[in-house]
C-alpha cells in the first residue's frame, strides 16, 4: 500500500473570525493561506506525488490549485472528504456554541456527537477512512508500494483519519492538533498504517519517498511490521 500525505487546508477567511464555518459556500484562503499554498509546491518539490485527492470546498482546491500546476496533476474531488456537516451549527459564532450542552459532548465524547440538523463525528469519521483507503488501494495498485499521493481536507476530518491510523478511538481525536497548511503523513501496509508525521510545519520532506524495487529482485508486499527497538531512518536520510 501506498504513503499519503494528508494536508489541511491553508488559513482560511473564517479561520480568525471565531466563526464555524462548516460547509459555507464561498468560504477561501486568506493572505496567509494564498502564500501557505504558493509555498506547498517547492516544499513538495522532491516528491513526485502519484495522485491528489481533494474535498470539494473552495478553500481545499485553492489551497492545492499551485500544486496541481507545477506537478500536471489532475484533482480528484471526493464528497466524503468535505467538512463535517456541522448542521444548523454552521455560520454560529464559537463564543456562542461553547454554552451549548453539546459542545461538552463533542469535547469529551465525540464519538456520540451529532450535530443538529447535520452529521456525526462517527459517521464522519467513517466515510474519510473508507475514501483514503478506497484512494490507497486505487492509487498503488496504478503506481505500485513506493507511490506517494497527497489528500487535502479539513481539521477534523483529518484528525480523525490519524486517529484511525493510530488505532486510537474517536473519543481521544480532540488530543491531536493539524494546523492549517500543515502536513501529517501515514503510510498504509496490509494488516497496519504507520504514522510517519503529525502537524508539520516546515523542514524537508523528499525522505517521504520510499525506493522503488531494485531491478532484478522479485517484488514483495510492504512490510507489516515495526522495527523493534525503533526505526533508523530510510536510506539517505541523516
Amino acid at each position: 500500500m501506498g504513503t499519503v500525505i494528508l494536508l489541511r487546508h491553508g488559513r482560511s477567511t473564517a479561520n480568525g473570525s471565531g466563526v464555524l464555518a462548516g460547509r459555507a459556500p464561498k468560504v477561501g484562503l486568506d493572505e496567509t493561506g494564498r502564500a501557505q499554498a504558493e509555498a506547498l509546491a517547492g516544499r513538495l518539490a522532491a516528491i513526485p506525488l502519484s495522485g491528489l485527492v481533494v474535498s470539494p470546498l473552495l478553500r481545499c482546491k485553492q489551497t492545492v490549485a499551485p500544486l496541481a500546476a507545477a506537478q500536471k496533476l489532475e484533482r480528484v474531488v471526493d464528497a466524503r472528504l468535505s467538512e463535517v456537516d456541522y448542521g444548523e451549527w454552521t455560520g454560529r459564532a464559537i463564543k456562542d456554541l461553547v454554552s451549548e450542552p453539546l459542545w461538552r459532548v463533542v469535547q469529551a465524547h465525540p464519538s456520540a456527537a451529532v450535530f443538529p440538523g447535520g452529521e456525526g463525528l462517527a459517521a464522519m469519521q467513517a466515510r474519510a477512512v473508507e475514501a483514503v483507503r478506497e484512494h490507497d488501494a486505487r492509487i498503488t495498485a496504478a503506481h505500485g508500494d513506493h507511490a506517494v499521493w497527497l489528500l487535502c481536507s479539513h481539521g477534523d476530518v483529518l484528525k480523525s483519519l490519524i486517529a484511525d491510523a493510530l488505532g486510537q478511538h474517536l473519543d481521544s481525536f480532540q488530543r491531536i492538533v493539524v494546523d492549517p497548511g500543515s502536513i501529517s503523513v501515514v503510510t498504509y501496509t496490509e494488516t497496519r498504517p504507520f504514522v510517519v508525521k503529525v502537524n508539520d510545519n516546515g523542514g524537508d520532506l523528499s525522505g517521504l519517498v520510499p525506493p522503488k524495487p531494485q531491478r532484478g529482485k522479485k517484488k514483495g508486499k510492504k512490510s507489516s511490521d515495526a522495527v523493534i527497538g525503533g526505526s533508523t531512518g530510510r536510506k539517505g536520510r541523516a
